[in-house]
């Protein structure tokens, strides 16, 4: 099988009709604030390469594949600041059964996970009430809902899937500075099917993976900054480029806490040991990543605040990653009980 990050260069080209000169934003500009925010065509592309399916078990029909393997790619997606819900639809796929699996890792059907209820908690499970057939709660921060067919809520006792367009079903979008969009999902007697299954492992997944794409943001970030100041001038340079060795020092620290944090998932080790990898690894992603692409930004004298300068796009989207999945305080809180 071909090397996951080749096939992700290969839908690229296709997405844009030929390959993309080094550093072409174009169609991540041409998506922003748009409904759903992301290509589907792109989308059913990813799934073909089976790139959704690598962390659902081959029992399902998936790959199996260790979780450094999808930080890879969750890695190379935030280089390019892809807006495309791998991530998060991944955490579903991992716990749905085989028979709801078909249509969604073929890229038809997409599934996205509603979990949290509290911005200041990484509880999987929350209150939302599940009986007879129909759900009742509120679900936030579901990262480009605008695109689901489908949500699977965690509830206390297990999961349940619930159709976007079913009764009793209300889903409110709100767009997030990075040109992409977020939905709090509402439920009220709304019709759903049971699904045996926890989220808790999966979850500590979503957070890893989400921390190797904070690291691609700011090594794109990076790697652009590099490159202006090899083909600019602009005021201090010397002083500029200082900075930039400094900026390289954090985006390697940030890969060894998510290497050892997606080692930690893969390990058998204790579950607070793996949630204190995790956290230590979200916790370095986030505060580096808003860190680095600042710095970048301000290296560009100014100009990479304005959205139409390519570098500012690094900065919006670690703005909005950086606290979801749980903020700094919150991973931070869940890393020293352990870690002591």
């Amino acid at each position: 099988m071909m090397d996951p990050l080749k096939h992700l260069q290969m839908v690229k080209a296709r997405a844009a009709g030929a390959a993309p000169r080094k550093g072409d934003l174009a169609r991540i500009t041409a998506l922003r604030d748009t409904m759903p925010g992301f290509d589907r065509t792109v989308w059913r592309e990813m799934c073909e390469k089976g790139w959704l399916g690598l962390r659902v078990p081959k029992t399902a029909g998936g790959s199996g594949r260790r979780a450094h393997r999808f930080c890879r790619i969750a890695e190379q997606l935030g280089t390019e600041l892809a807006p495309e819900p791998l991530i998060t639809a991944a955490m579903a796929a991992q716990l749905l059964p085989r028979e709801q699996l078909t249509r969604v890792l073929a890229g038809e059907r997409i599934i996205l996970p509603a979990w949290q209820e509290n911005s200041s908690s990484l509880d999987p499970v929350g209150n939302a009430t599940f009986h007879d057939g129909k759900i009742n709660g509120r679900k936030l921060r579901i990262p480009m809902a605008a695109g689901a067919d489908a949500f699977l809520v965690t509830v206390p006792d297990g999961l349940a899937l619930v159709e976007r367009d079913g009764p009793g079903v209300s889903l409110e979008i709100r767009p997030t500075p990075d040109g992409g969009n977020s939905g709090t999902l509402i439920l009220d007697h709304a019709p759903a099917t049971a699904i045996d299954g926890d989220a808790t492992e999966a979850l500590e997944h979503t957070i890893i993976a989400t921390s190797a794409y904070l690291l691609g943001v700011m090594n794109g970030a990076l790697t652009r900054t590099i490159d202006y100041l090899n083909t600019h001038e602009p005021p201090n340079v010397e002083e500029a480029r200082q900075v930039t060795n400094d900026l390289q020092v954090q985006v390697s620290l940030t890969r060894a806490a998510i290497t050892s944090g997606a080692e930690a998932l893969d390990a058998d080790t204790t579950l607070s040991q793996r949630q204190s990898a995790v956290s230590r690894a979200k916790l370095r992603a986030a505060d580096s990543a808003i860190v680095v692409t600042r710095a970048c930004s301000q290296i560009h004298t100014g100009a990479g605040y304005a959205l139409s300068n390519d570098i500012a796009l690094f900065l919006t989207k670690a703005t909005v990653l950086a606290p979801l999945y749980g903020s700094s305080p919150v991973h931070r809180a869940r890393w020293r009980p352990a870690a002591a």
